[in-house]
């Protein structure tokens, strides 16, 4: 059995491949059981624990199971580790043989900036050029280089509550070549903006639906749970909604806390990932749209069959 490291999922992975790779997953037969959240009780900030399994269906003659095993620590900042953390591990879909033990952190970064992606190719203005990134964390960059692929953003304004952090992750991305600026006036960028992304542990909203201009697309990734918030209920109503999995719906911050408190109704959600792969709609573009993802198992066996394919041809 092989190990696959964080340097050799980077090495064979692009986002158009992967973005491709989720589109066909979520348009396919892959079966994708509830996955298993169990809260681990610590001093501070509870943890959680994911279990997320998905196999392929019979259709598929090179078939695939695998489980991906997932913690989410938020207080790990403090200790110069990433919120979340992971292993995938890939089995034989004939014989349930293990093929294979992938880095689950680095996929889950990979998979989740390209759902986010995927969404956006159907949801952002095709001539969407500018984009605020509202976060500095792990996601942050996976999720610029994401939307960039499939966008023509020419400008990326980065923000985070703690202006440091925005400041030298921009740094950071500029000497790559990215176009990426840090703003600490987040209402302005965001009011200019095309495509907003989130990806935060905030437990109230930051970006006011007030603030979105006609044709915006709000991506919202983090509030992994029912205490968190990235946008208010106003970004929600004015939005046209569309969620990765029915999960959504119960699961994370945002469109699930929107519909227990009533300020949404179930039928404000226009549709799921598959749908929107399934049947593109026709895009208004003066309409504000959002899309919250709470993250499905099928994104990580695409990407993980996507990784070992790929490794298979180099050898």
């Amino acid at each position: 059995m092989r190990v696959v490291t964080s340097a050799e999922i980077d090495r064979v992975l692009t986002f158009p491949a992967l973005i491709d790779a989720l589109a066909e997953a979520f348009r396919g037969d892959m079966v994708t059981p509830v996955r298993h959240h169990h809260e681990i009780e610590r001093p501070g900030a509870h943890g959680t624990l994911l279990l997320m399994p998905s196999w392929t269906g019979p259709a598929m003659q090179d078939g695939f199971l695998g489980v991906k095993i997932v913690t989410v620590f938020p207080e790990n900042g403090t200790r110069s580790l990433p919120s979340v953390m992971g292993s995938y591990l890939l089995m034989d879909g004939a014989t349930g043989a293990p093929i294979s033990v992938l880095d689950g952190t680095r996929l889950t970064v990979w998979r989740t900036a390209s759902a986010s992606a995927l969404a956006a190719r159907y949801l952002a203005r095709e001539d969407a050029s500018r984009m605020v990134m509202v976060g500095s964390g792990a996601l942050a960059p996976f999720l610029i280089r994401a939307h960039m692929s499939q966008r023509p953003i020419r400008e990326v304004a980065l923000w985070n509550h703690n202006g440091e952090k925005a400041e030298k992750l921009a740094a950071e991305l500029a000497r790559e070549g990215l176009p990426v600026t840090a703003v600490t006036d987040l209402e302005a960028a965001v009011r200019e903006a095309d495509l907003v992304s989130c990806a935060t542990l905030s437990t109230a909203p930051i970006v006011q639906g007030a603030w979105l201009k006609p044709g915006a697309h709000l991506d919202l990734v983090g509030a992994f749970n029912l205490k968190m918030r990235e946008a208010d209920d106003e970004a929600l109503r004015r939005a046209q909604v569309y969620i990765d999995t029915p999960a959504a719906k119960v699961e994370g911050g945002d469109v699930a806390v929107s519909l227990q408190s009533g300020a949404i109704t179930e039928s404000h959600i226009r549709g799921t990932l598959t749908e929107l792969c399934q049947n593109p709609p026709s895009r208004d573009p003066e309409a504000i749209t959002a899309f919250k993802s709470v993250g499905a198992a099928l994104e990580d066996l695409a990407a993980a069959m996507l990784v070992w394919r790929s490794l298979a041809k180099a050898l």
